[in-house]
C-alpha cells in the first residue's frame, strides 16, 4: 500500500506553503506502510523560531483553503519542533540543529521518498527574486 492520492495532495499544498516562507530542505516520506496513523511525513526546517512559526502558519492556512481542518498541533510555543496533524500527513517543522540531531530522515530511511515535483523549485526561484 502506499500514500493514496488525497495524502499526496494535500503533501504538496503543505509543501508549497512551507517553500512560499523559505523553509529549507523540504522532504516527504511515505510511511503508509510502516504506520496506520498517517501515510505521510512531511520534514521541513527553518533557521529561527520565527520562520519556524511563519512556516506553521502558512501550511495552516493552505491546507484550511484545501479542505483539510488540522487535528493537532503541538510544540508551536517553543518552535523548536512543531508538529501538525493532518490525518493522511503529519508535518514536522523544525529549527535546524534539531532536525540535524533528531535526523527524522535517518529515522525512516527504509520508507520511500516522496517525490516533490520541480513546482517547490519553482516557488524557490520566485523567492529569490524577493
Amino acid at each position: 500500500m502506499t500514500a493514496t492520492p488525497e495524502a499526496l495532495a494535500l503533501t504538496l499544498t503543505a509543501a508549497r506553503a512551507a517553500a512560499e516562507k523559505k523553509a529549507d530542505d523540504i522532504i516527504a516520506i511515505d510511511v503508509s506502510e510502516r504506520l496506520a496513523l498517517t501515510d505521510v511525513f512531511l520534514i521541513t526546517s527553518g533557521a529561527t523560531d520565527r520562520q519556524v512559526r511563519a512556516i506553521v502558519d502558512a501550511i495552516d492556512e493552505a491546507m484550511l483553503k484545501a479542505g483539510s481542518k488540522r487535528r493537532m498541533r503541538e510544540g508551536f510555543e517553543e518552535a523548536h519542533w512543531v508538529l501538525l496533524d493532518y490525518g493522511d500527513i503529519m508535518v514536522h517543522v523544525q529549527q535546524t540543529e534539531d532536525r540535524e540531531f533528531y535526523a527524522l530522515e535517518r529515522l525512516w530511511k527504509d520508507c520511500p521518498l516522496i517525490e516533490l515535483p520541480a513546482l517547490l523549485a519553482e516557488v524557490a526561484a520566485g523567492n529569490a527574486d524577493d
